[in-house]
């Protein structure tokens, strides 16, 4: 397995509902697992994403929902729509409907298709597919 040079490794509160969320919610692959240090590996596409239940051992302060304040992981996919249907089946609400952005890039515009959800936790996700 080849690792990216940046994995974020987040702290959660309940490892198999992030589980859940992550692996059958938004089709996330366990790459590996550790069960008895609750820990995962996971990945989709090109992103990678470690999970720890809470330990103690990375806290540098208080965690309390929403976790991750101030920062949104973009993970690019190739099909928005498809994980926006399966987190609608599963009445999840999203923090930001699908949208367009434009962004310009070396002269450029890139257009996305994009949502935003936040895991169990309140890590915000934002799942972006380029359309232009």
């Amino acid at each position: 397995m080849n690792f990216n040079g940046l994995v974020p490794e987040l702290s959660v509160s309940n490892i198999q509902k992030s589980k859940k969320f992550y692996l059958d919610i938004l089709g996330f692959n366990l790459e590996y697992e550790r069960e008895e240090d609750k820990f995962m590996f996971i990945s989709l596409g090109q992103a990678q994403i470690m999970l720890e239940e809470i330990n103690g051992y990375w806290n540098t302060g208080d965690l309390k929902y929403p976790f991750g304040r101030g920062i949104n992981f973009q993970i690019n996919v190739k099909d928005v729509m498809k994980i926006y249907n399966k987190l609608k089946e599963n009445n999840i609400t999203l923090f930001r409907d699908v949208f367009e952005s434009y962004y310009e890039c070396d002269g450029q515009v890139i257009i996305e298709k994009e949502i935003l959800v936040q895991d169990p936790d309140g890590y915000l996700l934002r799942f972006s597919q380029i359309i232009k």
